[in-house]
């Protein structure tokens, strides 16, 4: 087993059309205003861009994304990432009745030499840590739709 790999999904219900969260989540420079967790954001290029981010436990995660794949119709953003984790990461945006049900999927190594020293006995707090971070995504994008 390769301890500094992971996969991760995280399923959710949001209470807003398939096409207002769609839009919510291509514009990941907006991400800090209602993701607390994703601390910072910065364009590179129309395709590229800086994230930092920090959930509960006391370390940064800076990466760069590319995008990779974006189409509206069938509901998906898909980006690879590289610096501090390494893999990719998607999102698939489906209607749900009269809401949405917006898939995040992700695939990764960890690069951060720290994090890597910590590999085995970490792994079930980065696990958790992100976890958190997924849940405060999910809560702060609903509020941020509900009040657009």
């Amino acid at each position: 087993m390769d301890w500094n790999h992971y996969r991760f999904r995280s399923l959710w219900a949001l209470p807003a059309s398939a096409p207002a969260v769609y839009r919510a989540l291509e514009r990941i420079e907006d991400y800090p205003r209602w993701w607390p967790q994703v601390r910072e954001v910065t364009r590179l290029d129309a395709d590229s861009g800086t994230l930092r981010v920090r959930s509960l436990l006391p370390y940064d995660l800076t990466q760069v994304l590319r995008e990779g794949r974006r189409d509206p119709e069938a509901g998906v953003l898909e980006v690879s990432l590289s610096g501090d984790i390494e893999g990719w990461a998607r999102w698939t945006v489906t209607p749900d009745g009269t809401g949405t049900l917006v898939r995040y999927d992700q695939e990764v190594d960890v690069r951060k030499p720290l994090l890597r020293r910590l590999a085995v006995p970490g792994r079930a707090f980065f696990r958790a840590n992100h976890t958190l971070m997924m849940r405060a995504g999910r809560r702060g994008l609903a509020a941020h739709l509900a009040a657009v």
